[in-house]
This record gives C-alpha cells, sequence and structure tokens, in this order.
C-alpha cells in the first residue's frame, strides 16, 4: 500500500470498477444486484459507498448506513493482491467513522456461517459475537436463499 491510498464517497464513475472487486472478492450471490446495492444506498442520506484509492486504481469498498439506531457495515472488500497489509483495517475505521459522525452508537455487521477467516478478521477488530437469530423474508415474493 502507497503513501496515495485515499478512503472518499464513491464515485458514480466507480460503480464498475467496485462491483467488478466485490465479484473478485467473492462477495456477490445470484440474488442480489450489487449495481442496483449501490445505487439505493447512494440515493440515501443514512447509508453511502466508501471506496479506497491506492495510486488512483479502486482496491477496496465498503457499504454502510444506519436505520436510525444501529449501524450497519456490508460489502467490505480487499483486492486479493492488497491484502495483509491493513487496508481492511482502514476500511472498517472509515465506515465506523462515518457511522459516528452521524451519532450512531453501534455497528454490526453479518458473516456467512461457513467464512471462518473473515470472522477472524472482526475478532481481531474487537468485534464480538451477539446471541441473536436472524430471520428474513423477501418482500417480492422470491423464494427464501441461504
Amino acid at each position: 500500500m502507497s503513501d496515495t491510498l485515499t478512503i472518499a464517497p464513491l464515485a458514480a464513475a466507480d460503480t464498475d470498477a467496485v462491483v467488478a472487486l466485490w465479484h473478485r472478492c467473492g462477495l456477490t450471490r445470484p440474488w442480489n444486484d450489487p449495481a442496483g446495492d449501490i445505487a439505493f444506498a447512494m440515493r440515501g442520506s443514512n447509508s453511502t459507498v466508501l471506496v479506497a484509492r491506492d495510486a488512483g486504481a479502486v482496491t477496496g469498498s465498503v457499504m454502510t448506513g444506519h436505520d436510525g439506531h444501529r449501524g450497519w457495515v456490508y460489502y467490505v472488500a480487499v483486492d486479493p493482491d492488497a491484502r495483509r497489509r491493513g487496508l481492511g483495517r482502514r476500511i472498517m475505521v472509515a465506515a465506523e467513522t462515518w457511522l459516528a459522525e452521524r451519532g450512531v452508537a453501534k455497528a454490526e455487521l453479518l458473516i456467512r456461517a461457513e467464512n471462518a477467516a473473515v470472522q477472524r478478521f472482526y475478532d481481531a477488530l474487537g468485534y464480538t459475537v451477539e446471541p441473536r437469530i436472524v430471520m428474513s423474508r423477501w418482500l417480492d415474493g422470491r423464494a427464501p436463499t441461504s
């Protein structure tokens, strides 16, 4: 990582690069439209997508937002070629700062049960597992997904 690293809100021109990053990082699922998720997040004042650029190239991202009570973090991505250099930690600090500046006191995130490496990453950042059951329902009539 160079000293030219910046983390700032997504510029519309970066959408394709961020979607490509999410695909490279294995964050997308067939039932999600990543470009649609970006557009939705960028329309509201309670959410954003932050993009890390190193020497101008998109190397990381995070989508964050809040419901007025809790903050949520999604799509944390670090380019596979830029990992193990502290960028993931810096992206999370940027997301937490964005939330704290809006008066949000708690950040939460979801991790797929099979993703032990990501759980270790968040453990190292001070996140803890909370005893909760997550339930969902598609409002457009789709069948449940896992």
